[in-house]
Protein backbone atom coordinates (compact mmCIF):
# COMPACT_ATOMS: atom_id res chain seq x y z
CA UNK A 1 0.00 0.00 0.00
CA UNK A 2 3.08 2.07 1.18
CA UNK A 3 4.85 1.63 -2.13
CA UNK A 4 1.50 2.90 -4.57
CA UNK A 5 1.35 5.72 -2.36
CA UNK A 6 4.71 6.67 -3.17
CA UNK A 7 4.33 6.13 -7.06
CA UNK A 8 1.07 7.80 -6.98
CA UNK A 9 3.46 10.99 -5.60
CA UNK A 10 6.25 10.49 -7.94
CA UNK A 11 3.45 10.27 -11.13
CA UNK A 12 1.79 13.87 -9.69
CA UNK A 13 5.17 15.26 -8.69
CA UNK A 14 6.73 14.72 -12.67
CA UNK A 15 2.99 15.23 -14.03
CA UNK A 16 2.88 18.84 -12.28
CA UNK A 17 6.71 19.19 -13.74
CA UNK A 18 6.02 18.08 -17.14
CA UNK A 19 3.10 21.07 -17.19
CA UNK A 20 5.17 23.49 -15.60
CA UNK A 21 7.86 22.92 -18.34
CA UNK A 22 5.60 22.64 -21.23
CA UNK A 23 4.10 26.46 -19.94
CA UNK A 24 7.40 27.58 -19.85
CA UNK A 25 7.87 26.93 -23.54
CA UNK A 26 5.39 29.85 -24.68
CA UNK A 27 7.47 32.34 -25.30
CA UNK A 28 7.47 36.11 -27.17
CA UNK A 29 6.80 39.38 -27.61
CA UNK A 30 4.93 42.36 -28.61
CA UNK A 31 6.97 44.14 -31.02
CA UNK A 32 7.81 47.61 -30.20
CA UNK A 33 6.47 49.50 -32.94
CA UNK A 34 9.45 52.52 -32.30
CA UNK A 35 12.57 50.15 -31.49
CA UNK A 36 11.76 46.56 -33.28
CA UNK A 37 10.13 47.88 -36.58
CA UNK A 38 12.60 48.72 -39.65
CA UNK A 39 10.35 51.20 -40.80
CA UNK A 40 12.54 51.87 -44.22
CA UNK A 41 10.76 48.33 -45.01
CA UNK A 42 7.85 50.53 -46.48
CA UNK A 43 10.73 51.70 -49.13
CA UNK A 44 10.98 52.70 -51.75
CA UNK A 45 7.56 54.83 -52.54
CA UNK A 46 6.80 54.89 -56.09
CA UNK A 47 4.87 57.25 -58.19
CA UNK A 48 4.52 54.66 -61.47
CA UNK A 49 7.60 53.72 -62.65
CA UNK A 50 9.62 56.74 -61.08
CA UNK A 51 10.92 55.72 -57.36
CA UNK A 52 10.16 59.00 -54.79
CA UNK A 53 11.91 57.44 -52.00
CA UNK A 54 14.42 54.68 -51.71
CA UNK A 55 16.51 54.83 -48.74
CA UNK A 56 18.66 51.81 -50.55
CA UNK A 57 15.66 49.58 -50.12
CA UNK A 58 15.03 46.79 -52.82
CA UNK A 59 11.20 46.71 -54.97
CA UNK A 60 9.58 45.02 -57.49
CA UNK A 61 8.38 45.99 -60.89
CA UNK A 62 5.16 48.97 -60.69
CA UNK A 63 3.12 49.71 -62.89
CA UNK A 64 4.63 51.83 -65.61
CA UNK A 65 1.78 55.17 -65.70
CA UNK A 66 1.65 57.80 -62.92
CA UNK A 67 -1.80 58.11 -63.83
CA UNK A 68 -4.61 55.30 -63.18
CA UNK A 69 -8.76 55.66 -63.56
CA UNK A 70 -10.90 53.57 -61.72
CA UNK A 71 -14.79 52.91 -62.02
CA UNK A 72 -16.65 55.01 -61.99
CA UNK A 73 -14.57 57.63 -63.33
CA UNK A 74 -12.04 58.29 -60.75
CA UNK A 75 -8.78 59.85 -61.80
CA UNK A 76 -5.50 59.29 -59.59
CA UNK A 77 -2.00 58.82 -59.15
CA UNK A 78 -0.34 55.34 -58.92
CA UNK A 79 1.26 55.28 -55.80
CA UNK A 80 3.66 51.82 -54.88
CA UNK A 81 5.13 50.93 -51.15
CA UNK A 82 5.36 47.88 -49.31
CA UNK A 83 2.73 48.07 -46.49
CA UNK A 84 3.21 46.16 -42.81
CA UNK A 85 0.84 44.40 -42.96
CA UNK A 86 0.51 40.60 -41.72
CA UNK A 87 2.32 38.71 -38.91
CA UNK A 88 3.75 34.91 -38.64
CA UNK A 89 3.64 33.66 -35.58
CA UNK A 90 5.76 29.63 -35.97
CA UNK A 91 5.94 28.18 -32.50
CA UNK A 92 6.74 24.77 -30.83
CA UNK A 93 3.82 24.96 -28.47
CA UNK A 94 0.20 24.47 -29.53
CA UNK A 95 -1.58 27.79 -29.24
CA UNK A 96 1.58 29.74 -28.35
CA UNK A 97 0.22 33.08 -29.45
CA UNK A 98 4.09 34.42 -29.55
CA UNK A 99 2.95 38.19 -31.36
CA UNK A 100 1.25 38.61 -28.30
CA UNK A 101 3.81 38.86 -26.08
CA UNK A 102 3.79 34.96 -25.43
CA UNK A 103 0.07 34.15 -24.71
CA UNK A 104 -0.94 30.68 -24.27
CA UNK A 105 -4.22 29.52 -24.84
CA UNK A 106 -6.10 26.60 -23.68
CA UNK A 107 -9.00 26.00 -25.83
CA UNK A 108 -9.19 22.25 -25.21
CA UNK A 109 -8.32 20.65 -28.84
CA UNK A 110 -5.65 18.62 -28.84
CA UNK A 111 -2.61 19.42 -31.50
CA UNK A 112 1.06 18.02 -31.78
CA UNK A 113 3.48 20.23 -30.48
CA UNK A 114 6.30 20.67 -32.60
CA UNK A 115 9.34 18.00 -33.09
CA UNK A 116 12.55 17.48 -34.54
CA UNK A 117 13.94 13.87 -35.17
CA UNK A 118 17.07 12.72 -36.58
CA UNK A 119 17.00 10.21 -39.36
CA UNK A 120 19.30 7.27 -40.25
CA UNK A 121 19.19 8.16 -44.10
CA UNK A 122 18.92 11.46 -45.99
CA UNK A 123 18.53 14.47 -44.18
CA UNK A 124 20.71 15.02 -40.43
CA UNK A 125 16.86 15.84 -39.01
CA UNK A 126 13.27 16.90 -39.80
CA UNK A 127 10.79 19.14 -37.97
CA UNK A 128 7.05 20.37 -37.38
CA UNK A 129 6.24 23.85 -36.43
CA UNK A 130 3.05 24.86 -36.01
CA UNK A 131 2.19 28.49 -37.06
CA UNK A 132 -0.47 31.34 -36.87
CA UNK A 133 -0.96 34.23 -38.96
CA UNK A 134 -2.18 37.76 -37.73
CA UNK A 135 -3.83 40.98 -39.77
CA UNK A 136 -1.87 43.70 -38.78
CA UNK A 137 -2.19 46.41 -40.65
CA UNK A 138 0.20 48.51 -38.49
CA UNK A 139 0.45 51.28 -40.50
CA UNK A 140 -3.29 52.32 -40.14
CA UNK A 141 -3.49 51.54 -36.55
CA UNK A 142 -0.80 53.35 -35.93
CA UNK A 143 -2.41 56.37 -37.06
CA UNK A 144 0.25 57.29 -39.26
CA UNK A 145 -1.56 58.10 -42.06
CA UNK A 146 -5.23 58.25 -41.55
CA UNK A 147 -6.43 60.08 -44.69
CA UNK A 148 -4.09 57.94 -47.03
CA UNK A 149 -6.60 56.16 -49.10
CA UNK A 150 -4.38 52.78 -50.18
CA UNK A 151 -3.94 51.87 -46.48
CA UNK A 152 -5.43 48.31 -45.34
CA UNK A 153 -8.07 49.73 -42.65
CA UNK A 154 -8.79 47.54 -39.86
CA UNK A 155 -7.12 46.50 -36.72
CA UNK A 156 -5.18 43.69 -35.09
CA UNK A 157 -6.75 40.81 -35.56
CA UNK A 158 -5.49 36.79 -35.46
CA UNK A 159 -6.97 35.53 -38.45
CA UNK A 160 -5.63 31.61 -38.76
CA UNK A 161 -4.15 29.20 -36.16
CA UNK A 162 -2.68 25.95 -38.13
CA UNK A 163 -3.58 23.86 -34.49
CA UNK A 164 -6.96 23.52 -35.96
CA UNK A 165 -6.40 22.55 -39.44
CA UNK A 166 -6.80 18.78 -39.90
CA UNK A 167 -4.42 19.83 -43.21
CA UNK A 168 -1.50 21.08 -41.40
CA UNK A 169 -0.59 18.01 -39.85
CA UNK A 170 -1.19 15.47 -43.02
CA UNK A 171 1.22 15.48 -45.93
CA UNK A 172 -1.21 13.21 -48.08
CA UNK A 173 -4.89 15.25 -46.74
CA UNK A 174 -3.22 18.62 -47.61
CA UNK A 175 -3.04 17.27 -51.17
CA UNK A 176 -6.95 18.78 -51.08
CA UNK A 177 -5.40 22.28 -51.65
CA UNK A 178 -2.24 21.52 -53.35
CA UNK A 179 -2.73 18.76 -55.69
CA UNK A 180 -0.02 20.25 -57.99
CA UNK A 181 2.42 19.31 -55.65
CA UNK A 182 2.37 15.88 -57.31
CA UNK A 183 3.83 17.54 -60.77
CA UNK A 184 6.75 19.08 -58.80
CA UNK A 185 7.64 16.09 -56.65
CA UNK A 186 10.85 14.93 -58.99
CA UNK A 187 14.72 15.59 -59.11
CA UNK A 188 14.65 18.55 -61.82
CA UNK A 189 11.45 20.45 -60.03
CA UNK A 190 14.00 20.52 -56.98
CA UNK A 191 16.92 21.36 -58.88
CA UNK A 192 15.25 24.28 -60.15
CA UNK A 193 14.95 25.59 -56.73
CA UNK A 194 19.17 26.24 -56.88
CA UNK A 195 18.49 29.00 -59.27
CA UNK A 196 15.58 30.73 -57.10
CA UNK A 197 17.55 30.19 -54.11
CA UNK A 198 20.47 32.66 -55.91
CA UNK A 199 17.97 34.86 -57.46
CA UNK A 200 16.26 35.15 -53.99
CA UNK A 201 19.89 36.08 -52.07
CA UNK A 202 20.60 38.62 -54.60
CA UNK A 203 16.88 40.17 -55.26
CA UNK A 204 13.43 38.80 -55.09
CA UNK A 205 12.97 34.92 -56.13
CA UNK A 206 11.46 33.97 -59.26
CA UNK A 207 7.84 34.30 -60.06
CA UNK A 208 7.84 30.83 -62.45
CA UNK A 209 9.35 28.73 -59.91
CA UNK A 210 6.13 29.16 -57.79
CA UNK A 211 6.82 25.98 -56.06
CA UNK A 212 10.10 26.63 -54.61
CA UNK A 213 10.67 28.50 -51.59
CA UNK A 214 14.33 29.81 -52.40
CA UNK A 215 17.26 28.69 -50.37
CA UNK A 216 14.85 27.19 -47.95
CA UNK A 217 13.76 24.39 -49.94
CA UNK A 218 10.28 23.75 -51.84
CA UNK A 219 6.68 25.38 -51.08
CA UNK A 220 5.08 21.91 -51.29
CA UNK A 221 3.35 20.34 -49.55
CA UNK A 222 1.44 22.88 -47.67
CA UNK A 223 1.70 21.74 -44.10
CA UNK A 224 4.26 21.89 -41.43
CA UNK A 225 6.02 18.92 -41.94
CA UNK A 226 9.97 20.07 -42.83
CA UNK A 227 12.06 17.12 -44.93
CA UNK A 228 14.96 19.16 -43.60
CA UNK A 229 15.68 21.25 -40.50
CA UNK A 230 19.43 23.14 -40.73
CA UNK A 231 18.07 25.40 -37.75
CA UNK A 232 15.38 27.21 -36.32
CA UNK A 233 15.76 30.39 -38.30
CA UNK A 234 16.00 28.64 -41.40
CA UNK A 235 13.07 26.39 -40.51
CA UNK A 236 10.94 28.82 -39.78
CA UNK A 237 11.31 31.28 -42.76
CA UNK A 238 9.88 27.91 -44.71
CA UNK A 239 7.09 27.70 -42.78
CA UNK A 240 6.04 31.18 -43.09
CA UNK A 241 6.49 30.83 -46.86
CA UNK A 242 4.14 27.81 -46.24
CA UNK A 243 1.50 29.58 -44.39
CA UNK A 244 1.70 32.56 -46.92
CA UNK A 245 1.00 30.14 -49.65
CA UNK A 246 -1.47 28.64 -48.14
CA UNK A 247 -3.86 31.31 -47.19
CA UNK A 248 -3.28 32.75 -50.91
CA UNK A 249 -4.55 29.31 -52.05
CA UNK A 250 -7.35 29.18 -49.50
CA UNK A 251 -8.20 32.73 -50.80
CA UNK A 252 -7.54 34.14 -47.32
CA UNK A 253 -4.76 36.38 -48.53
CA UNK A 254 -5.17 38.73 -51.90
CA UNK A 255 -2.95 40.26 -54.07
CA UNK A 256 -2.14 44.35 -53.64
CA UNK A 257 0.85 44.55 -56.12
CA UNK A 258 0.57 45.55 -59.71
CA UNK A 259 -1.50 46.78 -62.54
CA UNK A 260 -4.42 44.80 -61.47
CA UNK A 261 -4.12 45.74 -58.03
CA UNK A 262 -4.86 49.21 -58.81
CA UNK A 263 -8.55 49.86 -57.83
CA UNK A 264 -8.42 46.84 -55.27
CA UNK A 265 -7.05 43.63 -54.34
CA UNK A 266 -7.94 40.56 -56.30
CA UNK A 267 -7.73 36.71 -55.03
CA UNK A 268 -4.18 34.97 -56.01
CA UNK A 269 -4.25 31.56 -55.31
CA UNK A 270 -0.77 31.02 -56.51
CA UNK A 271 1.52 33.30 -54.70
CA UNK A 272 3.60 35.52 -56.02
CA UNK A 273 6.48 35.68 -53.67
CA UNK A 274 7.96 38.55 -54.65
CA UNK A 275 5.06 39.78 -53.30
CA UNK A 276 6.33 39.73 -49.63
CA UNK A 277 9.59 40.63 -47.53
CA UNK A 278 9.89 39.58 -44.16
CA UNK A 279 11.62 41.14 -41.09
CA UNK A 280 11.97 39.03 -37.83
CA UNK A 281 10.24 40.78 -34.82
CA UNK A 282 11.04 37.77 -32.22
CA UNK A 283 13.72 36.56 -30.62
CA UNK A 284 15.97 38.97 -31.81
CA UNK A 285 14.37 41.93 -34.05
CA UNK A 286 16.04 42.14 -36.96
CA UNK A 287 16.92 46.09 -37.22
CA UNK A 288 20.53 45.75 -38.21
CA UNK A 289 21.25 46.23 -41.65
CA UNK A 290 22.79 44.30 -43.85
CA UNK A 291 23.48 45.44 -47.55
CA UNK A 292 21.49 48.75 -46.67
CA UNK A 293 18.46 46.61 -45.57
CA UNK A 294 17.35 44.73 -42.77
CA UNK A 295 14.08 43.06 -44.33
CA UNK A 296 14.37 40.04 -46.54
CA UNK A 297 12.51 38.65 -49.52
CA UNK A 298 11.16 34.78 -49.17
CA UNK A 299 13.43 32.70 -50.54
CA UNK A 300 16.60 34.54 -49.28
CA UNK A 301 19.45 33.00 -47.30
CA UNK A 302 19.32 32.97 -43.73
CA UNK A 303 22.98 32.76 -43.55
CA UNK A 304 24.17 36.38 -43.01
CA UNK A 305 21.39 37.86 -41.30
CA UNK A 306 20.03 34.66 -39.39
CA UNK A 307 23.31 34.03 -37.45
CA UNK A 308 23.05 34.54 -34.10
CA UNK A 309 19.52 34.80 -34.21
CA UNK A 310 18.01 31.72 -32.31
CA UNK A 311 19.06 30.46 -28.48
CA UNK A 312 18.15 27.41 -26.61
CA UNK A 313 14.86 28.05 -24.74
CA UNK A 314 13.54 31.69 -24.89
CA UNK A 315 15.23 32.07 -27.98
CA UNK A 316 13.26 29.09 -29.98
CA UNK A 317 9.92 30.31 -31.28
CA UNK A 318 9.86 33.22 -33.78
CA UNK A 319 7.89 35.61 -34.93
CA UNK A 320 7.93 37.57 -38.93
CA UNK A 321 6.44 40.87 -40.23
CA UNK A 322 5.30 40.62 -43.31
CA UNK A 323 5.71 43.66 -45.60
CA UNK A 324 3.12 43.53 -48.62
CA UNK A 325 3.73 45.09 -52.04
CA UNK A 326 0.91 47.71 -52.58
CA UNK A 327 -0.26 49.46 -55.68
CA UNK A 328 -3.30 51.42 -55.33
CA UNK A 329 -4.74 54.34 -57.65
CA UNK A 330 -4.45 57.15 -54.75
CA UNK A 331 -7.67 59.69 -55.66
Amino acid sequence: MRQRVIQALLFLVATTMATTASTQTCTGKFANPITDICWSCVMPISIGAIPVATLGQEDIENPASPICICPPFRIGLTIGFWEPARQVDVTRKPFCLVGLGGISLNPGIPAPEAAQWARTTGPASSAFYQAHWYVNPMLYWLEVLLDFACLEQGGFDLAYLTEVDPLWKDDELTLIINPDAILFANPLAIAACAADCVAASIGFGLAPLFWCAGCQGGLYPMDGYLPTHIGGVQSSMLITQRLAAKMHRQLIAWAFHGEAALCGPYPEPVMDKRAYKTQMTYPIPNTTRIDGTCCQPFGRTTILWGAGKEYPVQGEDFSYLLFRKRNCCAF
